[in-house]
């Protein structure tokens, strides 16, 4: 009969056996890349390109912290400041980038970020075989980051694209690409979550992984197990500059789609529903009647927009647009970006504890400046984008408080551009454009879209109860 020692001897031996002999749960769960990597590696290219850029260095620079304050026209500091501080000689000097892509079709077609080429004077594609090609730029689309290629070649391997639909969160994905000028590199991780979305761009629907990303993999393909592509990475969230676990890749679909626009329009055109939105707190929905927090909640409609001709109303939470479900404020946005524009759809919407079904027709998304004048508009006020100036109506009250014999409009906000350089300020009052009375909002806007580009303008405003002209040229 064993000794107490000798079982426990017995079962250690047994255990280590074990050990030895089965292989661990971590080794069988991880890929084999190479076959991958071998099966891809000549369809992804590095891209370099360069481009002149004007610099102006200044004769002197200002003490930390000191900015050049903001003086009338007529000041007579204005000539000091711009002799010692102003703008000094301009160089024209070359600066070079690099980034990656992927060829789509044997003729030459190339995907990659917007970014990576987009101030390029010349475009350089390098394949993994070391041929390299000089590009043209068939179109890019700021918005999604996304930039379309030609080279003159043909017979060339192509990527296999696949869909974003059915990509999991932990599913394994790899990267390939061109980080720091290092070709070729290789980098692998899982997928961390879908359909991000960023402050400054809320119609693409980021992939997020912790796939080592840095500068270089721009444009680069985002590869399933299968070889498919399933992204485009395209930026890090870092407070370093180089990777710190987190990269965003743009879908393939979302891809897929602008190149085939940019293809056939030259242009990309997305669809729009004109609303503020929100997310719905738990606190917010037990308001709403909702039985847990989803949807997006109107919080302003634009006027003269898709969602305002629908009837849609602040204080609606849309549940679904067109069919799919909107569980969080960022889903609605690409949502209806990809939505053809035109169309009409259904818009399933939470109004007062019922359950309503709306109907919209999706306009064309407009530009920056339109969306932002749109968002930031109210009864009573107007955006000059090419004077960088924004005005609001003078009340009676004010046109009392200030003594003023006729109507106008007061300054709310001076952005850089012509109404700056001409010395206008916040809080002015503008009486007199070109020599034409202001009498209000309207008549202000009207006046300042007849005004001719590029040529001077008298402007007479009044300041600190004061009457001052000043010389006024709109943008060209």
């Amino acid at each position: 009969m064993l000794s107490p020692s000798s079982r426990i001897a017995a079962a250690l031996s047994f255990v280590l056996m074990a050990v030895v002999a089965t292989p661990s749960f971590a080794a069988r769960g991880l890929p084999d890349f190479t076959g991958l990597v071998e099966q891809n590696r000549a369809m992804v290219v590095n891209i370099s390109t360069s481009q002149k850029r004007k610099v102006v260095s200044p004769r002197h620079r200002l003490p930390k912290g000191f900015k050049i304050p903001d003086l009338p026209k007529d000041s007579p500091f204005n000539e000091f400041f711009r002799r010692f501080f102003g703008e000094g000689q301009i160089e024209e000097r070359n600066t070079q980038s690099l980034g990656s892509g992927f060829i789509i079709s044997a003729d030459g077609y190339v995907i990659t970020n917007n970014h990576v080429v987009q101030y390029a004077d010349e475009i350089i594609v390098r394949l993994s075989d070391r041929r390299e090609f000089k590009a043209k730029l068939v179109g890019a689309d700021k918005r999604s980051d996304i930039a379309l290629l030609k080279i003159d070649a043909t017979g060339l391997p192509t990527a296999r694209l696949g869909t974003n639909y059915d990509l999991k969160v932990g599913e394994w994905v790899l990267a390939i690409g061109s980080p720091f000028g290092f070709d070729y590199s290789v980098t692998a991780g899982i997928v961390s979550a879908k359909g991000r979305s960023l402050p400054s761009e809320n119609y693409v629907p980021f992939i997020q992984t912790d796939v080592a990303i840095n500068p270089g993999n721009s444009g680069g393909p985002l590869f399933n197990l299968n070889g498919e592509v399933v992204g485009v990475n395209s930026q890090i969230f870092s407070r370093t500059g180089g990777f710190m676990g987190l990269s965003l890749a743009i879908p393939i679909d979302v891809a897929v789609n602008v190149v085939d626009q940019l293809k056939k329009n030259g242009r990309v055109s997305r669809g729009w529903l004109g609303v503020l939105i929100q997310d719905v707190t738990r606190e917010l929905a037990e308001s709403f009647g909702l039985d847990k927090p989803h949807g997006a909640l109107v919080a302003k409609v634009l006027e003269d927009s898709p969602a305002a001709r629908a009837g849609i109303k602040v204080g609606d939470v849309v549940l679904a647009f067109d069919g799919k479900r909107v569980d969080h404020s960022a889903d609605l946005p690409p949502i209806v970006g990809g939505t053809t524009v035109g169309t009409r759809v259904p818009v399933e919407v939470r109004r007062h504890g019922r359950t309503l079904t709306l109907y919209v027709k999706t306009a064309e998304l407009p530009g920056d400046d339109k969306l932002r004048e749109a968002a930031n508009s109210r009864p009573g006020s107007a955006v000059a984008d090419n004077l960088g100036l924004s005005v609001s109506e003078l009340s009676d009250a004010q046109r009392k408080e200030l003594n003023l014999a006729q109507r106008g409009v007061v300054v709310d906000e001076v952005s850089d551009g012509p109404a700056r350089d001409a010395g206008i300020r916040k809080g002015d009052i503008i009486l007199m454009i070109g020599g034409r009375k202001v009498v209000g909002v309207s008549q202000f806007k009207q006046t300042v879209d007849d005004l001719p580009a590029g040529k001077a303008v008298s402007i007479l405003v009044q300041r600190q109860g004061n009457p001052i002209f000043l010389a006024l040229k709109p943008r060209e």
